[in-house]
This record gives C-alpha cells, sequence and structure tokens, in this order.
C-alpha cells in the first residue's frame, strides 16, 4: 500500500541537555534568538540521523523547536494571558501514580485573554528546515483546533469568547492558512494531535461532558479536526491524527477502549491514518479496529514511550497477528503509542532508551511486513 509507513513514529524526541540549556538562556535574555536558532538547527540535523539510522520510515524534526505539543500555535498566537488564577497543579490535569512528577514544568497555564491571532505562519522554519535535509518523508504535527479549549477559563475567556464554538471557528481559520501552506509546499505527511476524543473515550471525562452533550462534543471535534483534513487532501500527502492519552512527564491522562466512539471516529473523520495507544490495558482491545473503512491505516501504538523497558519483538509481533484479526495486515503499521516528549522535559527515559524503541519499532516493523 502506497505511503504505509510502517515503522512510525508520533513526532516529539527528547531534547538533547545543550538544547534546554539554550533555551533557558533564551527565556533568561542571556542567548540571542540567532544563536538559539543554530543550537536547534544542529540538534534537529542529530536526531534526523538517528531517526535514519534507526531504520524510522517518516521522519520528524522532533518538535525542538517548542516548548510543548501545543508549541508552534500557542507560542505565535496573541490573545493569551498568565493571570494568577491559571497556577495550578498538573495533578488537576494528569492523572494516576505519576502527578507528582507532571508537576515538573507545569507549574502554571496560560488561558485565552482576548481574540486570538497569529501574525504569520507558525510552522514555516520547521517544514522549511525538514524539506531542505530530511532524506526521506517527514512530518509536521499540529494540535487539534479544540485543544484550544484547554485554555478557556470562565470570567476571563468569555469576554472574547461568550461563545466557545467562535473560539474553536477562528482557531480553524487561522490553521487553515498553514495548513494550506504545508500542503502547497508538498509536506507529505501532515498530523493533528488531540485528547478531545479521550474525553469521550474515559469513562470519568465523559461524565463530566455530559452537561454540553455528548453528540455535541463528538460533532464539534470532528467538524474541526475535518476542516483542516480537507485542506490537506492532495496526492502525495498523507493526513493522519494521533489520539493522545497524555503523556507529559511518563504521565497519562484518559482510559478507556475506542468502542464508544471506534464506528463514527473512524468513518467520519476524514483522515488517511490513524495513530492509536494500544500499549498497556488502559486503552482496550483491537475489537474496534474492525470499524475502520477501506483505504484507512492504523498505527498501532504498541511500544510505551513512558518507561525505558524494552517490550519483546516476538511480543509486538503477536499483538500485530491479534490485531491482523480485525483490520488486514497490509493497513496497519508499528509505533510508539505517543511522543518521547510531549513538553519540553521530556518522558522518563533517555536518549539511549529512546533509540533503542525506535530501532525495536523498525526491526518489528521489518519482520512483519517485510
Amino acid at each position: 500500500m502506497k505511503n504505509a509507513y510502517r515503522a512510525d513514529h508520533v513526532g516529539s524526541l527528547l531534547r538533547p541537555t545543550r538544547l534546554l540549556d539554550a533555551r533557558r538562556e533564551r527565556r533568561k535574555g542571556r542567548l540571542s534568538a540567532e544563536e538559539l536558532e543554530k543550537i536547534e538547527d544542529e540538534a534537529i540535523l542529530a536526531v534526523l540521523a538517528l531517526q535514519r539510522e534507526a531504520g524510522i520510515d517518516v521522519v520528524s524534526d522532533g518538535e525542538f523547536r517548542r516548548s510543548s505539543w501545543l508549541g508552534g500555535f500557542l507560542e505565535a498566537a496573541e490573545g493569551f494571558v498568565v493571570p494568577e488564577s491559571a497556577v495550578r497543579s498538573a495533578a488537576t490535569i494528569w492523572q494516576g501514580g505519576r502527578a507528582e512528577v507532571a508537576n515538573e514544568g507545569m507549574s502554571s497555564l496560560p488561558v485565552i485573554g482576548g481574540k486570538l491571532k497569529v501574525g504569520g505562519r507558525f510552522t514555516e522554519r520547521e517544514s522549511a528546515f525538514l524539506t531542505k535535509h530530511a532524506d526521506r518523508p517527514f512530518k509536521l504535527t499540529l494540535p487539534s483546533p479544540t485543544m484550544v479549549l484547554v485554555f478557556y477559563r470562565e470570567g476571563i475567556s468569555d469576554t472574547a469568547y461568550p461563545d466557545r464554538q467562535e473560539l474553536i471557528d477562528d482557531v480553524v481559520t487561522i490553521y487553515a492558512r498553514e495548513i494550506e501552506a504545508l500542503a502547497a509546499g508538498r509536506v507529505p505527511y501532515i498530523q493533528i494531535d488531540s485528547l478531545r476524543y479521550t474525553d469521550l473515550i474515559d469513562p470519568g471525562r465523559r461524565e463530566k461532558l455530559e452537561p454540553l452533550g455528548f453528540d455535541r462534543v463528538f460533532a464539534q471535534a470532528l467538524a474541526a479536526d475535518n476542516a483542516l483534513l480537507a485542506r490537506a487532501k492532495r496526492e502525495g500527502i498523507t493526513r493522519a491524527v494521533h489520539i493522545c492519552r497524555g503523556n507529559h512527564r511518563s504521565a497519562w491522562f484518559g482510559r478507556g477502549g475506542y468502542e464508544v466512539v471506534a464506528e463514527r471516529l473512524f468513518n467520519e473523520l476524514d483522515a488517511d491514518r490513524f495513530l492509536l495507544e494500544f500499549d498497556d490495558e488502559r486503552s482496550g482491545g483491537f475489537a474496534p479496529l474492525r470499524f475502520v473503512p477501506e483505504g484507512k491505516i492504523v498505527m498501532l501504538g504498541l511500544v510505551t514511550t513512558k518507561s525505558a523497558a524494552l517490550e519483546s519483538q516476538d511480543e509486538l509481533l503477536r499483538r500485530i497477528d491479534e490485531a491482523s484479526k480485525y483490520l488486514p495486515l497490509d493497513r496497519l503499521a508499528l509505533g510508539p503509542q505517543c511522543g518521547f516528549a510531549s513538553t519540553e522535559l521530556g518522558n522518563l527515559l533517555d536518549e539511549d532508551d529512546e533509540k533503542r524503541k525506535l530501532e525495536l519499532v523498525a526491526g518489528t516493523a521489518r519482520r512483519a511486513w517485510g
């Protein structure tokens, strides 16, 4: 199958110490923008080489120019503020046994305090550098427009956006220009990352959405993502959606199988490829894959990025075989369940662990698909 990309990964990679130090120095005003960019460039060239050596089919810049997966847009947009009331523990966001670790690097969250606008492109540097230096297909990742709702705060944001749909519409408009530029530039793989579907999957989070209406929230998320996917629908471009369950500092955000959303999600979301998390029991089984229609591929996120423990290749092959009972093998691919560094501090493993994980993905893909 064309553009199957059997050995894939979600996008973010562990930042080297030199890059992390440079970003801190830049925030303190002790390093110029030009000096930081030079260090970013060098780090990205090195991580492109790492992915090539590991045997990954589609590469990324590791999101090294961003502070988090929300990066590009969040850092480029005007309209965000950080009031004192926005300071809160990450434990209110991330569930599970890693909440105490997740606090690091998440002491405050910006909120929407005015109309959002972006003066120009916000992934132009990323795409231009990869176009010039990647020796194989590369991907650009964007957070779903609905992720902007994380930054909506009653009493602050509603002065600019009394209607939350108007907020999403503004973000879609801003994103549309970006997506069209990426498509015109023939970026081969455009990926939308979303936790919004996890809000619908996780029983506890779904309960909190009941006042808004399950169907309404679902339709809103599908419409926003489809508006962007439609603009990237061109020959030679793979359009992917990653459904994330939380990943900051090896923490997690949601649990539950895909069954509750599967039929509608896989059929109504106009993506070529779904990147799904299946690394532990919280993700449920493979049976929901039976709803994936002809022509769409699923990357099985079987390799965890949350710990250094290396999976057994035989066990991965067994799980791929199990998934193929619901979706044919030629419409499957393999990758980690999420990125290695959703925020710049990264998950609780090191770069050697990361490389072993990527090599495992590539080696297992070669055995499974040849």
